[in-house]
């Protein structure tokens, strides 16, 4: 008995002394789309994870910057993350639009995908949400992120990876890159924003002037015609909502009407940014 115990932990201690000789290969894209690896650590550098233990995917379309469809079919909605729209139907380009599905394409071509998808599986169009990483393990949705190409939408259950993508989001508009260099990316102050001008994803500033509790919501008021609408069954995401009173803050996110007012739905505190 103590004899075969003795060997189970010889057994253990070889093996992790095994693995812990194994050096880590990091890869990562440069700026011109050229894969690189190697076994020295590069800051934008993930580890190298291809394993077959995971099920791959080729990606058939790339309809736009965040919205693929697979050979099986499947169409994923690249969860996390929202890139400007490209032309469609009646619609014109947004900026940046172009530039984010350029991209994808390019490095979606000839490589398979995995997918972890989100809490939320699918969203009301029936796409499936999903993080996607090629099998180097390059995480595609925070490729975008870190580039410029995408700005970051949590929206509850779909937490995963929430804090890496708003590190890469910050880090991107410091830099200036990609869409956070063209103009209708800019704040727009709260007194400024109208019906003709509310279209598209918005970073609006302005004081909460008020805080309204109901039922159902809690709205803080940014001026006679525009208000933050928090749900009840999002506000536990937010501490202390009713100290956000008097502060100066940056609202991100779309503008819809309602009735004859102004209203952006918040679902999470990476919507919103303190400026005072």
């Amino acid at each position: 008995m103590m004899k075969r115990k003795f060997i189970s932990i010889l057994w253990l201690v070889l093996f992790l002394g095994f693995q812990t000789c194994q050096a880590a290969i990091y890869f990562w894209v440069d700026e011109q789309g050229k894969k690189h690896f190697s076994d020295t650590q590069h800051p934008t550098a993930n580890e190298y994870q291809k394993s077959k233990q995971f099920s791959y995917y080729s990606v058939k379309t790339v309809f736009d910057g965040d919205t693929v469809q697979l050979n099986n079919g499947k169409k994923i909605r690249l969860v996390g993350i929202n890139t400007p729209e490209v032309a469609h139907r009646s619609n014109r380009a947004q900026e940046g639009g172009d530039a984010a599905k350029k991209w994808l394409i390019k490095m979606l071509a000839g490589e398979k995908v995995r997918l972890e998808y989100a809490e939320q599986k699918q969203d009301k169009y029936k796409r499936y949400l999903a993080h996607i990483f090629t099998e180097e393990g390059l995480h595609i949705n925070l490729e975008l992120v870190r580039r410029g190409f995408a700005s970051v939408n949590v929206f509850p259950p779909n937490l995963a990876y929430a804090d890496d993508l708003l590190i890469a989001s910050n880090l991107a508009e410091k830099e200036a890159l990609g869409l956070w260099q063209y103009p209708s990316y800019s704040i727009k102050p709260v007194e400024k924003l109208n019906l003709d001008n509310k279209y598209g994803w918005q970073r609006i500033v302005g004081e909460v002037i008020k805080i309204q509790h109901t039922r159902k919501s809690v709205y803080l008021i940014m001026s006679e015609t525009f208000k933050l609408r928090i749900k009840k069954q999002f506000v536990h995401f937010f501490n202390n909502i009713d100290e956000l009173q008097g502060k100066k803050i940056e609202a991100r996110g779309w503008v819809n009407k309602n009735k004859n007012q102004l209203l952006m739905q918040i679902k999470h505190p990476s919507a919103l940014k303190i400026l005072n």
